[in-house]
C-alpha cells in the first residue's frame, strides 16, 4: 500500500487553467499540460490519484473508429478496500459538515464542469461514441443541473416533531446512510455519475463510484474536479474496473451501507443478491425497459413520427426508456409507416465529432448484440423497411432500423435491444393496445400521442410504467422523480424521493421531567 495513500498532506488540486485547450483533431480530446498523459487514467482513492494495487489496467477503445484512446487502471477488490477504509475515516466528518457546506461545495463543482464543459462533453463523445453535439447540449447541461438541484436540498432535509401521548418529546432526524456505492453504466457516462453522486453527497454519504469499463474517461476527469472544488479526501472514491472484479466486490462488501446500480436486469439479480448474503444493505436499481409509446388515431402525426424517432434513435438506441414497442392505430399505420421510414432515411450518421444526429454503437459487443436481434426479426418473420445494416468504415455504427408487421411474441418485441431498432405493431382497440403495452415483464417508461385528454389520462392511469410521456418522449427533468415498476428497478432517482434512498430516519423519545398541566 503506498505510504502517502492515508497520510494527512494531499496533493494540490490540478487547477482548470492547467488545461491546455487545443483544437479538436479527429476527435483528440484536449492536451494537458500536467500530468503528461492526454487523460487521466489512475484510480481516484482518498483525494489521490495512485496505481492500481495489483498493477492491473484495461484499454479503453474509441467506438468511432475501434482504436484504442489509452490504458487505464483497473480497480480490484485491493482497490475497494482502500476505498472503503478511506470513506471510514472521512463519513463522521463529512455526516457532520453542515448542509450549507455541502451545497457551497457542490455549487462549486457544478460551477467548475460548467467552465470545463467543452473539455468534458470531447471526453465523452470521444469514450462513448455520442455526437458531440449532443453531449455538449443535452448531457453537460443536465450533469450541470443535476448538481445545482442537489446543492439546494444540501440544507433542507430535515426531521420533524411527532405528536406522541404522555410526558414525552419525539423527534426524528434524517441521517446519511453512510457509505454508498455507485456502478453506472456506459450510455450516459457523466450524467448517471451525477444522478447518484449529487444526492448522496448532498445528504453527507461517502461515495464511491465504479464507472463502466467502456466509458471511464470523464468519471477520472470529474475526480480531479471534485479534488478541486474542496471536497475531504475520502468522501469520493473513483474505481474504473468490471463487474465481478469490482463492482461485485462492492455489492458483497460488509462496510458498504448502500449500492445503487444503473444497467441491465440480469446484473440487477446478481446485486441485489449479493446485498441480500452479505450485509443486507440498501439497493436500488434503474434497469432495463422495453417501453411502449402509443399512436392514436387523433395523434399529431408530424409530431408523433419525431417522437417515435427520439425515443428509439438518440443516443444510437442506447438509452432504457427507448420506445422500441411503436404501436399505431390501424386506420393511420401506412400513413405513419411512411413518413417515419422518410425521416429516418434523412438521419445522419457518422463521425461523432462532425455534425451527424448520431454516431455508433458504444463497443464491438454492443453492435454484436444489435445486430443479432436485426438478424432474429429477419428470421421471425417481421419486415425490414430500412436500415438494418452496418454503416461503411471503420467504428460500431448500425443504420437506424425499422421493422413493420410485428407481433407480440416476437424476441425484437420483448426484449431490450438497447440499439437503434424499432419494432411497429399495429392495434385497432384501445383498451387492448394498453394490455399490450402491459404484456410485458419491464415497465420503465410508456408513451401516448393523442389529441383526447381523456385517453391520455385513462393510458396514464392504467399503463404500467413509471414515467409516463403524454406527446412528447424522452423529457426529463431533474425535479421529476425516475424509475421503474416490475422487472425495471426498485426505488427512484431524481426529484426529492431519491433522498430518502440515501438516508436513514432515527426516532428520538425524550421523557420531560414535567407532568401535562403542571
Amino acid at each position: 500500500m503506498p505510504a502517502r495513500l492515508f497520510s494527512d498532506s494531499e496533493d494540490e488540486a490540478i487547477p482548470t487553467h492547467a488545461m491546455k485547450r487545443s483544437k479538436l483533431n479527429n476527435g483528440r480530446a484536449y492536451a494537458r499540460e500536467e500530468p503528461s498523459s492526454a487523460f487521466q487514467t489512475k484510480l481516484f482513492i482518498n483525494n489521490q490519484f495512485v496505481d492500481a494495487q495489483e498493477g492491473a489496467t484495461f484499454e479503453t477503445v474509441n467506438p468511432a473508429t475501434g482504436d484504442v484512446i489509452c490504458t487505464v487502471a483497473e480497480a480490484r477488490e485491493a482497490d475497494v478496500n482502500l476505498a472503503v477504509k478511506a470513506a471510514q475515516q472521512a463519513q463522521d466528518g463529512w455526516r457532520r459538515t453542515t448542509g450549507p457546506a455541502r451545497r457551497d461545495l457542490l455549487l462549486k463543482l457544478a460551477d467548475l464542469i460548467e467552465e470545463n464543459l467543452e473539455e468534458l462533453a470531447t471526453l465523452e463523445t470521444l469514450d462513448n461514441g455520442k455526437p458531440l453535439g449532443v453531449s455538449k447540449a443535452v448531457d453537460l447541461p443536465l450533469v450541470v443541473k443535476c448538481f445545482r438541484y442537489y446543492a439546494g436540498w444540501a440544507d433542507k432535509v430535515t426531521g420533524q416533531t411527532n405528536p406522541v401521548e404522555g410526558d414525552f418529546f419525539s423527534y426524528t432526524k434524517v441521517e446519511p446512510k453512510g457509505i454508498c456505492a455507485a456502478v453506472i453504466p456506459w450510455n450516459f457516462p457523466l450524467l448517471m455519475a451525477a444522478w447518484k453522486l449529487a444526492p448522496g453527497l448532498a445528504t453527507g454519504n461517502c461515495m464511491i463510484v465504479k464507472p463502466a469499463e467502456q466509458t471511464p474517461l470523464t468519471a477520472l476527469r470529474l475526480a480531479e474536479l471534485i479534488k478541486a472544488a474542496g471536497f475531504p479526501a475520502g468522501v469520493v472514491a473513483m474505481l474504473p474496473g468490471f463487474g465481478p472484479s469490482c463492482g461485485g466486490v462492492l455489492a458483497k462488501h460488509m462496510e458498504v451501507d448502500k449500492i445503487g446500480f444503473t444497467g441491465s436486469t440480469a446484473v440487477g439479480h446478481i446485486i441485489m443478491k449479493d446485498a441480500a448474503e452479505s450485509n443486507l444493505k440498501s439497493v436500488t436499481l434503474e434497469l432495463g425497459g422495453k417501453s411502449p409509446l402509443v399512436i392514436c388515431e387523433d395523434a399529431d402525426m408530424d409530431e408523433a413520427v419525431a417522437a417515435a424517432q427520439v425515443g428509439v434513435f438518440f443516443n444510437q438506441g442506447q438509452v432504457c426508456t427507448a420506445s422500441s414497442r411503436i404501436f399505431v392505430h390501424e386506420s393511420i399505420h401506412d400513413e405513419f409507416v411512411a413518413k417515419l421510414v422518410a425521416a429516418t432515411k434523412q438521419r445522419t450518421q457518422g463521425n461523432p465529432f462532425e455534425d451527424v444526429m448520431m454516431g455508433p454503437q458504444v463497443s464491438q459487443e454492443q453492435f454484436d448484440i444489435v445486430n443479432g436481434y436485426i438478424a432474429k426479426g429477419k428470421a421471425q418473420g417481421a419486415r425490414l423497411a430500412c436500415g438494418g445494416k452496418k454503416t461503411k468504415g471503420k467504428g460500431y455504427y448500425i443504420q437506424p432500423t425499422i421493422f413493420t408487421e410485428v407481433s407480440d411474441d416476437m424476441t425484437i418485441a420483448k426484449e431490450e435491444i438497447f440499439g437503434p431498432v424499432m419494432s411497429i405493431l399495429k392495434y385497432s382497440d384501445f383498451r387492448d393496445a394498453i394490455k399490450r403495452a402491459n404484456d410485458s415483464k419491464y415497465g420503465l417508461a410508456a408513451g401516448i400521442f393523442t389529441r383526447d385528454i381523456n385517453k391520455a389520462f385513462e393510458y396514464a392511469d392504467d399503463v404500467a410504467a413509471g414515467t409516463v410521456w403524454v406527446n412528447t418522449y424522452n423529457s426529463f427533468d431533474t425535479a421529476q422523480g425516475f424509475g421503474g415498476y416490475k422487472m425495471s428497478g426498485l426505488g427512484r432517482e431524481l426529484g426529492p424521493k431519491v433522498l430518502d434512498a440515501y438516508t436513514e430516519t432515527k426516532a428520538v423519545m425524550v421523557k420531560l421531567g414535567h407532568k401535562p398541566g403542571h
